[in-house]
């Protein structure tokens, strides 16, 4: 889970190509411009690269491997899920004399070992995102603290409900992966109810997907039609429970929270398909990522513990007593 050097719940113009088993693998640069951090080399493994969550990342990785003179090579997984395509990932990056990995987990257990052999050869590891299991199988970790992120928009919700009694379908992830346990864990603790309150009426995973968000959704509506709060683990599981309950006629009976902040996303708080989302940076989490490991080149410090790289809710129907920014700030922060 999160920790905070403690436990919480929670250039060149060329590039090169080279398929290696689920994954594409994708070598670019800012050449050294006669700094100590010259051939420096710094991997970048998301879960896709086609989230655009995962895209803002390497826009901000590659940025930032521009300003700190290293090169940036990257790596995704065919799908969410694809730890075999990581493993050969960080593989073929070991190999290939990385001085650093910036990792964010498909499976945060199966994915240690290859780790903890890459830190075993020298290899600076940091994950983005989402932790592993243990957290400590990482040399540091660059990241959205995920239950304060749930805990936003869950005691927003409380906020909203204003004390109707509530009927929550909750939208997750998939079973053992980390971040979505912990915006789920956190979105009960800020709504105020335990697992298993008989007022979660409903729990559905959807692998973030919008398709299978309106899917879920969908089975939820026929197991309690009188759902009237659902959680979700992003926008795009937040949009296809929209068009679900928009089916229905029930898109403005019923109250939707997610997490994210996408540009997307943030449009859709604006249109109101989505009553509150907490925005979370990406650019922000790879870019400091890089740097630390242009500087452990430079000194050989290695970076430790967890990063807060923040979160902030955004709504336009601000609630009393809950912090806010509304979306011409989300807008200007959002990322894809």
């Amino acid at each position: 889970m999160l920790r905070r050097n403690r436990t919480l719940r929670a250039a060149t113009g060329s590039t090169v190509l080279v398929a290696v088993s689920a994954l594409t693998l994708t070598a670019c640069g800012a050449g050294a411009q006669g700094g100590s951090g010259g051939g420096t080399k710094v991997g970048l493994i998301t879960k896709t690269d086609t989230n655009p969550f995962f895209v803002k990342m390497k826009e901000g990785a590659e940025q930032a491997a521009k300003a700190n003179g290293v090169e940036l090579v990257s790596a995704a997984g065919k799908f969410d899920g694809d730890n075999a395509g990581q493993v050969t990932a960080i593989e073929n990056m070991v190999n290939s004399g990385v001085k650093g990995i910036l990792i964010t987990p498909n499976d945060s257990k199966a994915i240690v070992p290859a780790l903890e052999k890459a830190r075993s050869k020298g290899v600076l590891v940091i994950a983005l995102d989402s932790p592993t299991e243990p957290q400590d199988a990482t040399d540091a970790l660059f990241a959205t603290d995920n239950v304060k992120a749930g805990e936003l928009i869950g005691g927003y919700a409380k906020a909203a409900m204003a004390g109707k009694q509530a009927k929550i379908a909750t939208l997750d992830l998939a079973p053992g992966v980390a971040v979505g346990v912990q915006r789920h864990q956190g979105f009960l603790k800020g709504f105020g109810v335990a697992e298993g309150d008989p007022s979660v009426v409903c729990m559905q995973d959807t692998g973030g997907d919008q398709a299978k968000g309106q899917t879920a959704m969908e089975n939820c509506l026929q197991k309690s039609p009188d759902i009237n709060v659902v959680y979700t683990i992003n926008e795009p599981a937040a949009l296809g429970a929209y068009t679900a309950l928009k089916a229905k006629g029930l898109e403005k009976k019923v109250l939707v929270v997610s997490v994210d902040g996408g540009c997307t996303g943030t449009k859709a708080v604006k249109e109101g398909k989505i009553a509150a989302t907490s925005q979370q940076y990406p650019l922000q989490m790879a870019s400091q990522g890089v740097k630390a490991v242009a500087d452990f080149a430079k000194n050989g410090k290695k970076v430790s513990g967890y990063t807060d790289t923040g979160v902030t809710l955004i709504t336009d129907a601000a609630k009393p007593g809950v912090d806010a920014q509304g979306t011409a700030y989300g807008l200007e922060k959002c990322w894809g």
